[in-house]
C-alpha cells in the first residue's frame, strides 16, 4: 500500500492532522485571497475561531459562482508566478472556471493518483492508457502525470479516434486502461465490430471517473473487457481526480481525507447529516495551494459509507455518486437521478447501454421520455416483440421508482455515442411547449 502511514491513521491522528491543516489554510485565505477575507468578515469569524476539524462547520460555503465571479484569477492564493499550470471545466453550463496549480500542488496530485492505481493493483510493470481528454480538462494530465509518479508506463492517447485506441491496446501490452465510462462502452462497442477480443490481451484493470456510473455499467465494462472496473473521484475546481478512488472492495470511493474534509449535507437545510445518509457532497481542501477551497458545494450527492473497509485503509469512504442535484428530475413530484434510470435499464437484456431522457414541457407539465436503444440481438421490425419491451421497460421503471415515464425504442446504433462525458439529459423544455 502507497502511503500507508497516511491511509491507515487512526481517527484521532487524522483529526489532528486536519485541524493543524484547517487553521493554516483558514489563515492563508483570509489574508491572500479578498473574497475569502469578505466571507470570513461578513459571518463575524477569524481564523483564531477555527481549532477543530468539526469547526469547519463555521466557516463559509463555496459555490461555482464564486469562481465565476473570480474569472479568472481572483480566487488564487498564490502570485500568478508561482502558477505552473493552469485547468478549468468545461463551460457547458454556463462560464468556465479556472484552477490554479503550483508546483507542490502537482506533485500532491500525481501522489495521489498514485495511491488510487496502488489500489486497484497497479505496480511499475504496468502500461497504462490514459483516455481521458488532455488539455484544460482535468482527467487527462491529471491521471498521466500519476502514472508517472509511480513509475509505470503511461500512454497519453487522449480521448477520440476510437479505432486507434484499440490497435493501441491490441499492440501495445496494454494492461490498465482509463477513460470515462461512457466513452469505454464506445471502444468496447466498436472493438466487437472489429473483432478484437480483449480476452486475448493482458489488459486487467480499469479506472473509469468524470461521470456517475451505475453498479449494472461497472458489470458491462467489466464484461466487455475482461477486467476489473475502478471507481476514481473528483472534480476540477477542487483538484481533479483522486479526490477519491475504490480499492479491491468495491464499496466506497477512499477519500485522502489528509487532504480533503469530505461533508455531507441535507440539501434543504444544508446542515451536516449523520453517516449514512444521503446528502450533498462539501469538501474542503487543506493543502491545496494555487486554489484552496473551503466548504466546496460540489452539487454531487452521495453518503458516507458506515463501518471500517477490511482493505486496511482507515480513510473514511464516500459511496459512489447517485448523481448530481443539479441533473436531478423531478416527475410527477418524485425525485429520479439518471443513474437509477441507467442501473433499471442495464438489468434489461434486450437494452443496449445507450439511453437518454429527453425533458420537454407538455402545457405547464414537464414530459419525460427514455429513449431506450435496443441491442443488436432484437429485431427492430417485429412489432409485437417491441411492444413487449417497451412494455418491460416501462414496467421496470414504474416498479422501482414508483413513476411513470414514456419509453421509446430506438435502433441500435442510433444514439450518438460520446468521446468524453456521456450527454445522458437532453433538456428541450425551453424551446416550447407541446399540446
Amino acid at each position: 500500500m502507497r502511503d500507508k502511514k497516511q491511509q491507515t491513521m487512526t481517527r484521532s491522528e487524522l483529526d489532528e492532522l486536519q485541524a493543524e491543516r484547517l487553521r493554516e489554510i483558514c489563515q492563508r485565505v483570509y489574508e491572500k485571497v479578498p473574497a475569502y477575507t469578505k466571507k470570513f468578515d461578513e459571518l463575524g469569524i477569524t481564523p483564531d475561531d477555527i481549532s477543530h476539524v468539526e469547526d469547519v462547520i463555521k466557516l463559509p460555503f463555496t459555490v461555482k459562482n464564486d469562481l465565476r465571479a473570480a474569472y479568472p484569477y481572483d480566487l488564487f492564493a498564490v502570485p500568478i508566478s508561482e502558477i505552473v499550470r493552469v485547468h478549468s471545466s468545461s463551460g457547458t453550463t454556463g462560464q468556465i472556471t479556472v484552477v490554479g496549480y503550483t508546483a507542490e500542488d502537482l506533485d500532491m496530485w500525481s501522489s495521489l493518483i498514485a495511491r488510487a492505481l496502488d489500489a486497484a493493483g497497479a505496480d511499475k510493470s504496468d502500461i497504462i492508457q490514459v483516455s481521458f481528454g488532455y488539455g484544460l480538462f482535468t482527467g487527462g494530465l491529471g491521471v498521466h502525470h500519476g502514472v508517472e509518479h509511480m513509475g509505470a508506463t503511461v500512454i497519453p492517447v487522449s480521448g477520440g479516434n476510437t479505432k486507434r485506441q484499440i490497435q493501441v491496446l491490441a499492440d501495445f501490452g496494454v494492461t490498465g486502461f482509463a477513460a470515462t465510462p461512457s466513452y469505454a462502452l464506445l471502444v468496447a462497442e466498436t472493438a466487437q465490430k472489429m473483432g478484437v477480443d480483449f480476452d486475448d490481451l493482458p489488459l486487467r484493470f480499469g479506472i473509469f471517473g468524470a461521470e456517475p456510473w451505475s453498479e449494472n455499467l461497472r458489470t458491462q465494462l467489466e464484461n466487455a473487457f475482461g477486467i476489473e472496473a475502478y471507481d476514481i473521484y473528483g472534480l476540477s475546481e477542487v483538484l481533479g481526480p483522486g479526490v477519491g478512488f475504490e480499492c479491491e472492495q468495491h464499496d466506497g470511493l477512499h477519500i485522502n481525507e489528509d487532504h480533503f474534509i469530505i461533508e455531507i449535507l441535507d440539501t434543504e437545510t444544508l446542515e451536516p447529516v449523520e453517516d449514512g445518509e444521503y446528502g450533498e457532497v462539501a469538501i474542503t481542501t487543506l493543502t491545496k495551494q494555487g486554489i484552496p477551497l473551503l466548504r466546496y458545494r460540489t452539487r454531487d450527492i452521495s453518503r458516507i459509507v458506515p463501518g471500517e473497509c477490511p482493505c486496511g485503509r482507515t480513510t473514511r469512504r464516500l459511496e459512489r455518486i447517485t448523481g448530481r442535484s443539479d441533473d436531478m428530475l423531478i416527475i410527477r413530484g418524485v425525485n429520479v437521478y439518471p443513474t437509477q434510470i441507467e442501473q433499471i435499464l442495464l438489468d434489461i437484456p434486450e437494452a443496449a447501454p445507450h439511453y437518454q431522457i429527453i425533458l420537454t414541457k407538455r402545457g405547464s407539465l414537464d414530459d419525460v421520455e427514455v429513449r431506450v436503444e435496443l441491442s443488436d440481438e432484437v429485431d427492430f421490425d417485429e412489432i409485437k416483440s417491441l411492444e413487449a419491451i417497451t412494455k418491460k421497460v416501462s414496467g421496470a421503471i414504474a416498479s422501482a421508482l414508483a413513476v411513470s415515464v414514456k419509453v421509446k425504442l430506438v435502433e441500435p446504433g442510433s444514439i450518438e455515442r460520446s468521446e468524453g462525458k456521456a450527454q445522458r439529459v437532453v433538456d428541450l423544455r425551453g424551446e416550447g411547449s407541446q399540446e
